[in-house]
């Protein structure tokens, strides 16, 4: 079949303006000049012999043609650049190159430590691994949402959110249990931790990297799930880093509410202890989000497929133990 296409860097410029609806971040993704996407845009809409954006005194917005043509160029550039991706990385079986974006507490507390079990597994994969605050969905609102995963080359992502991403297959993981931790001396304290209510003799250690409480589990949350009366009245202490929250607790500053997948660590040494049993589940959970068309690249399936069974070991444990 003889395919009648217009060039791959005008259809690449359109897509970005019109994600972007800005020919100036367009230019900055792609790094030209505002005015060579102009003219990418332009040579587009004489070949199509039709309008695709209109362009306003202070704004730019999509024509109806635009608006139907954007979904399927999107679709199409994400099929070319996970062919690309997929004859660059190889078979799993020979090697391949995988890159992954995951929030940052997952990716050192939960994805590092275990990672010497897919490297025994898969000896071959390159992995790259980034942590960045964008894979959480209220920080990434703030950073470029879903449109930061369209740009650059096809990437995994592992994100903390809703699970709602249009255009991408996404995969639970798992939702975490926030779980109250703390230094094993307040267990012995003078005035010790037996029940809920004795949290009013010591602080909350609140982690507020994720501004959005709907996005997480809060000490408000569990203080009502628990029927602790007068909770907003204990004295609290308060980190943008789950890592400063999580070392606060371990210095006995206070009484942590965390993800207790993210302290296994510290719980099977003793460095910290659970107070309480009681735990609420998070409204929201980690996803595993990619492009559809890498997901049949082998380096990719093999990584999945690791996880979904490091998530299994996790849950069995936990009912065991339970």
């Amino acid at each position: 079949m003889v395919y009648r296409l217009p060039p791959l860097t005008a259809l690449r410029a359109f897509e970005a303006a019109a994600r972007h609806l800005s020919f100036k971040r367009a230019a900055e993704e792609l790094a030209v000049t505002p005015t060579a996407v102009s003219h990418q845009i332009r040579g587009l809409e004489e070949a199509l012999g039709v309008a695709l954006f209109r362009r306003l005194p202070r704004a730019l917005a999509l024509t109806s043609a635009g608006e139907a043509m954007l979904p399927k160029v999107t679709e199409g550039l994400d099929c070319f650049a996970a062919a690309v991706e997929r004859v660059r990385a190889g078979s799993a079986a020979d090697g391949g190159r995988l890159e992954v974006v995951a929030p940052p507490s997952f990716a050192s507390r939960w994805l590092v430590p275990r990672l010497h079990r897919f490297y025994a597994a898969w000896p071959g994969i390159e992995l790259h691994l980034a942590s960045a605050l964008r894979a959480i969905d209220g920080a990434a609102a703030r950073e470029g949402g879903i449109e930061d995963m369209r740009g650059g080359r096809p990437q995994l992502w592992i994100r903390f959110g809703p699970g709602r991403y249009p255009g991408f297959r996404s995969e639970l993981l798992f939702r975490p249990v926030y779980t109250p931790v703390c230094s094993p001396r307040l267990l012995r304290a003078k005035l010790p931790l037996r029940q809920p209510s004795d949290l009013r003799y010591h602080h909350l250690i609140h982690d507020d990297t994720v501004e959005e409480g709907h996005l997480r589990a809060t000490w408000a949350d569990w203080l009502e799930a628990a029927a602790v009366e007068n909770g907003a009245a204990i004295p609290g202490l308060h980190f943008a880093d789950p890592a400063l929250a999580i070392a606060a607790a371990i210095d006995g500053l206070g009484v942590a509410l965390v993800p207790k997948p993210m302290v296994t660590a510290e719980l099977a040494d003793g460095r910290l202890a659970t107070p309480f049993e009681q735990g609420i589940v998070a409204a929201v959970g980690y996803y595993l989000v990619m492009p559809p068309a890498l997901a049949d690249s082998p380096a990719v399936a093999a990584f999945r497929n690791w996880l979904l069974d490091e998530v299994a070991v996790d849950a069995g444990a936990e009912r065991a133990a339970g």
